[in-house]
């Protein structure tokens, strides 16, 4: 093989015209490429040829003995770039003087975060069993702590060194959202994981430490403490509990966006100036449970509605984009897959600090009233519809 070629193996077909190829990463991680339909890219890619040392050692989670709460302490992260200039971009494809993560050009890209959260060791198989698992981690004591298992990755939208996903084409979106669909699925399966999270933190008032256009998955060892509250509340309410919001909100005056498989919503008890949930119309637990049809039109619509939301003032928006997918081992028939945009940005120079009350005993105080919120996303849809005509 020459120097020029990856050690990926065959290219895989994927739906939409999408092809995945994976090879890996000087240290061993790996890296898979998502060709675009019709891509311009040549089949082969380099390899990476840097010097790499070796991975941090896998970071270790402690219990907050107050709440139960995991908290994973990797210190390696503390060494991660921070707002470097695009001529030393570690997102974008490599070059002679960038030596960068990606070895080659690209369509979109994952790979696994060199200082993650969680891995890169998984549990032990031959001792694993997810109930026992699950109870375990779920007993409180002092002094508890257990080993980060689990896998952080990075999605790279695209190669180039500013922007976000709402700034992708149509084509590039769908292509994403094929790679969330199939990392969901691969993720899941990894012995430990008891939950996936993919999500994008767009704007340096979020924390963003890159202006690359990128999100993140998180394989967790355990369901998050949001969705742990979740399941408390289907037990009250019932398993029906995500169509019946869906019908609520479908009635009312806070619906932003709609089409066939999917309804955008400002919820009815919004705790950010802007928030903006969606869910899809049929009952799906991740992205690997959707269909051709439901990935073609969010691609579309997920697009709009970022979109729209850049409208509402004449600089883009920060936001956290947060789709949140059952977890893998407990409630998984009963969780519906759902998108949660939050934005902190409470006027035009203005942002929502978590101060005293959220921040010290978690209850929010809601600025913007909901239904408010959602005529204002309405007003920057139609902006965007009036420029694009």
């Amino acid at each position: 093989m020459s120097n020029i070629e990856s050690a990926a193996g065959e290219p895989v077909a994927m739906s939409a015209g999408i092809v995945k190829r994976a090879t890996t990463l000087a240290d061993g991680r790996e890296l898979i490429y998502f060709d675009d339909p019709g891509t311009k890219l040549t089949p082969t890619r380099k390899m990476d040829a840097r010097k790499l040392d070796p991975r941090p050692a896998t970071a270790v989670m402690r219990q907050d003995i107050l709440t139960g709460e995991w908290i994973s302490i990797a210190a390696a992260r503390q060494n991660r770039a921070f707002l470097p200039p695009a001529d030393q971009d570690p997102l974008a494809p490599a070059s002679p003087t960038n030596p960068s993560e990606i070895p080659d050009n690209y369509d979109v890209a994952v790979f696994e975060n060199r200082s993650p959260s969680f891995g890169p060791a998984l549990a032990n198989v031959a001792e694993l069993d997810a109930q026992k698992s699950l109870s375990e981690l779920s007993q409180i004591g002092l002094g508890r702590s257990r080993t980060s298992v689990g896998r952080c990755e990075v999605v790279c939208f695209s190669p180039a060194t500013e922007g976000s996903f709402g700034t992708q084409t149509p084509t590039r979106a769908r292509t994403v959202i094929e790679a969330w669909a199939d990392r969901t699925a691969a993720l899941s399966a990894l012995p430990g994981v008891q939950q996936v999270f993919p999500f994008e933190n767009r704007g340096e008032a979020i924390g963003v430490t890159l202006h690359h256009p990128h999100g993140q998955i998180y394989a967790y060892p355990f369901v998050t403490p949001r969705t742990t509250r979740v399941l408390e509340s289907i037990a009250t309410v019932g398993p029906d509990l995500f169509q019946r919001i869906l019908e609520s909100e479908r009635g009312s005056e806070r619906v932003v966006l709609s089409g066939e498989h999917w309804t955008a919503f400002v919820p009815f008890a919004a705790r950010w100036p802007i928030e903006v949930h969606m869910l899809p119309h049929r009952h799906i637990p991740d992205f690997a449970a959707t269909n051709e049809a439901e990935r073609d039109e969010l691609a579309i619509l997920y697009l709009r509605l970022l979109r729209g939301i850049d409208k509402l003032y004449d600089t883009p928006t920060p936001y956290i984009a947060a789709w949140h997918q059952a977890p893998v081992n407990v409630g998984h028939d009963d969780v519906r897959l759902m998108l949660q945009v939050t934005s902190p940005r409470r006027a035009e120079s203005k942002l929502k600090y978590l101060a005293g009350s959220e921040s010290a005993m978690g209850a929010f105080i809601g600025d913007v009233p909901p239904e408010q919120s959602a005529a204002f996303i309405r007003e920057g849809l139609s902006r965007l519809e009036v420029t694009s005509a």
